[in-house]
């Protein structure tokens, strides 16, 4: 993990003790971690508890508070699923197809890491949606200064009603790890993200299922849908986007080993 260009140089190098213990406890950026920490410590104290945490497991972003996504700072609580890099890909996607002024829905928002970046670059009407009540705590603070609403809810049912018909963008990034696989994920995910957020069901796509068939009803004529998978997962995704009557493509980074299906809604 590089360290963010948004982080203040240290006055002082890391304490020489921080490399090798959080190299021992298996970081792979031993070096630019104990960076992060030693800048984000108030004091001694504090960054001592901080190594600790991280030694025994715990994701960066949970001991440090925030995580770096597409050059914004989002704020990242314990037990809330973290911004992962290739989810960089899906904001991207749907930033290049946000016109100003647009109607912006984000589901299963987590954080709100994906809808911060469409807000802090494309002023938007925005919602947010999530059923983990920290993952909503968490994308209130991160969306407050765009002015985005937050609701706490299953998928599209806190949304206001008046939205149906009008969404422009409608973002989706929910879990999508099949249930058999849930064990195999890093301990990181596993031990310190909430399950809700990772466990997609027997083929992983359940909730995406869900998400596409509401679909047509919520967007606007021409409203587009922006969905995270995976590349096994993409072919029986793109189908069910295609089986809700939206006009759908496969969108793919090699790079960050992500894959997004993009569904249009027809404009007749």
């Amino acid at each position: 993990m590089p360290l963010p260009s948004f982080l203040p140089t240290p006055v002082t190098p890391p304490p020489a003790f921080l490399v090798p213990v959080l190299r021992a406890a298996g970081c792979v950026f031993a070096e630019d971690e104990a960076r992060i920490l030693h800048t984000c410590a108030r004091d001694d104290a504090e960054l001592t508890a901080m190594v600790e945490r991280r030694a025994a497991g715990h994701p960066l972003e949970h001991v440090v508070g925030w995580a770096e996504f597409c050059g914004l700072r989002i704020a990242v609580d314990p037990g809330v699923f973290v911004p992962r890099r290739r989810t960089e890909f899906l904001a991207r996607q749907a930033l290049a197809r946000t016109g100003p002024g647009a109607t912006v829905v984000d589901l299963c928002c987590g954080t709100g890491a994906v809808a911060a970046v469409l807000a802090a670059r494309r002023p938007a009407r925005l919602h947010a949606a999530d059923l983990d009540p920290a993952a909503v705590r968490c994308a209130s603070r991160n969306l407050a200064p765009f002015d985005g609403e937050v609701h706490e809810g299953d998928l599209y049912a806190p949304l206001p009603a008046e939205l149906a018909g009008r969404v422009d963008i409608l973002v989706a990034n929910g879990p999508y790890v099949p249930t058999g696989d849930v064990p195999l994920l890093p301990s990181e995910a596993r031990d310190h993200e909430h399950r809700m957020a990772l466990d997609g069901g027997a083929d992983g796509l359940d909730v995406m299922r869900r998400v596409t068939a509401q679909a047509p009803r919520w967007l606007a004529p021409g409203g587009l849908l922006f969905v995270e998978t995976s590349e096994r997962q993409a072919g029986t995704a793109l189908a069910e986007v295609r089986g809700a009557g939206l006009d759908a493509r496969l969108a793919e980074d090699d790079e960050l080993s992500a894959t997004v299906v993009i569904g249009m809604r027809p404009a007749r």
